[in-house]
């Protein structure tokens, strides 16, 4: 019997179809791989929103702490000063049996322009500002403001620190209620000074402004 030739299939594989089901793959891998980004980073949208709006939160209700506790502070300071007033001829006692006393020293200058509770005040900041850095050695910016915040006066209200050799100066912002009170300080260790000065009564503090 007469063998027939081999007939080639028509069903034989080509050789360029495994490379297109590769592709294929590859294309729907990256399709899904694709949405499955968008759907986590949409998920994650609204928890990184809140997450902003929460510490937004929490750093104004840390400014506003930190301005309460700065009130208060120059209240405490100011309780024995008299309530306000267009001149400081007199001066409170802790004594009940007298009402107040003649002030050592009536404002000159500047500090004239000073209501009776802001000259007052001004003797009272300048001394436990003194006090403090009197004893600091080396007071470089960063100490300086350690001790400032630390008696209670906020970065807010602190102007103009910096070091120029051995002497770091600053400004205070303690204007409020309408006052215009400040302080002028260089720190020095025994040579520390602290001077009352005069601001503006509204706008930003600038210490080229002051009197």
């Amino acid at each position: 019997m007469t063998q027939m030739p081999a007939v080639p299939s028509v069903f034989a594989r080509s050789p360029r179809r495994p490379s297109l089901a590769l592709a294929v793959s590859a294309l729907i891998a990256v399709t899904l791989t694709a949405c499955g980004t968008e759907e986590t980073n949409a998920a994650a949208s609204p928890s990184k929103a809140a997450e902003a709006v929460d510490a937004q939160h929490t750093e104004a209700s840390v400014a506003a702490d930190q301005q309460a506790a700065f009130l208060a502070m120059l209240n405490r300071v100011a309780r024995s000063c008299p309530s306000g007033g267009p001149s400081a001829k007199t001066l409170p006692t802790d004594d009940p049996a007298t009402e107040a006393i003649e002030a050592p020293l009536a404002p000159s200058g500047p500090e004239a322009d000073l209501d009776a509770r802001d000259w007052c005040a001004s003797t009272l900041h300048e001394e436990r500002i003194t006090q403090a850095l009197w004893y600091l050695e080396d007071p470089t910016p960063a100490k300086v403001r350690k001790i400032l915040n630390g008696l209670g006066y906020i970065d807010e209200r602190i102007h103009d620190l910096r070091q120029s050799g051995a002497v770091t100066r600053f400004f205070l912002d303690l204007r409020v209620k309408g006052g215009r009170l400040c302080l002028d300080g260089s720190a020095a260790g025994e040579e520390t000074i602290v001077d009352a000065c005069v601001a503006p009564e509204t706008g930003q503090f600038r210490p080229s402004e002051r009197m």
